[in-house]
């Protein structure tokens, strides 16, 4: 997202969000031999992951952890450090690959200028700042704590089918966040295209979002302040766009990654000791309803397998 995406529920409540990963490569047949270097990983904080220590590289304000995916890819490639460039940053969108991305705490140059024609593996996670994934879910959980609240809830149990945030979203038969994908899966096509401009030799994937929220209520509201409908109206947003972010790979020829179904039922809503997604109020060192470090070494397996490693 635009800021770094987290969330608290404390006072004011903010929310973290989506982050995708994205790696380009034409994969119809077997996985390939692994790549070598030079590995670029794009992104925003779904890859960067914030919070998860240790925290480095530049600036500061994008909040890189030296255990995202990333960094454990290019560590089982052996990559040497002079063969791996992490320039993923927390807030990116889709823009902020062709133009420099200010944070809280420095500005990161425009991501795509970190490729070229040594490049030879590609990975981009991004998508979710583009249909304003943080913002929805901050506005949900207004909703549903206003809802549960009103309602004498306390975990939405009774409120099955209830969903006042999407009735906020959707109208007359229109989904904005519908169509924010759509317009995201526009800009994500001419991102793709830039890329294998400028790392025409490269290996390009795009690695999908991990499951962030159940399919439906399993006693959630507790740890996500949701209204059970809106639970399920979330992830049922959460799976168009990382439909939207297949799709677009197979377009571009690039290969696509699915960290969602080795995530399920590991979710922000799962038991502590399995989940790979925080709650709004993180119980190991992650931002709110971001990858904590299991999550992040779940997203590298996937992308190793499809890597072939």
């Amino acid at each position: 997202m635009k800021t770094s995406v987290r969330a608290a529920l404390a006072g004011a409540l903010a929310c973290g969000v989506l982050t995708t990963a994205i790696v380009i490569s034409r994969h119809d047949g077997p996985p390939e031999s692994p790549p070598g270097g030079p590995y670029v990983a794009l992104g925003d904080s779904y890859t960067a992951g914030p919070e998860i220590p240790d925290q480095g590289g530049s600036p500061a304000g994008c909040d890189r952890s030296d255990r995202n995916y990333p960094a454990l890819v290019a560590r089982r490639l052996a990559l040497p450090a002079a063969d791996f460039r992490d320039v993923s940053c927390t807030g990116a969108t889709v823009a902020d690959l062709t133009s420099a991305q200010s944070t809280d705490r420095g500005t990161n140059p425009a991501q795509l200028a970190a490729l070229s024609e040594r490049t030879r593996l590609v990975t981009l996670g991004i998508g979710g700042n583009d249909i304003g994934f943080a913002s929805l879910v901050k506005s949900c959980v207004k909703s549903g704590v206003l809802h549960l609240a009103l309602s004498g809830l306390t975990d939405g149990k009774d409120a099955t089918g209830d969903a006042p945030c999407r009735a906020r979203y959707v109208s007359d038969g229109t989904d904005e966040v519908q169509r924010r994908t759509e317009a995201a899966g526009r800009r994500l096509a001419a991102a793709l295209a830039e890329v294998g401009r400028r790392a025409p030799k490269a290996r390009v994937y795009v690695v999908g979002y991990p499951a962030i929220l159940p399919p439906r209520t399993t006693g959630c509201g507790a740890e996500m302040g949701l209204a059970a409908g809106d639970i399920t109206y979330l992830h049922d947003k959460e799976r168009q766009l990382n439909t939207m972010l297949r799709e677009q790979a197979g377009r571009a020829g690039a290969g696509y990654v699915d960290t969602y179904k080795p995530s399920v039922g590991r979710d922000a809503c799962a038991d502590r000791r399995v989940r790979w997604v925080e709650p709004l109020v993180p119980r190991a060192p992650a931002a709110s309803v971001h990858p904590n470090e299991r999550g992040e070494r779940g997203m590298a397996d996937a992308v190793l397998k499809t890597l072939g490693v």
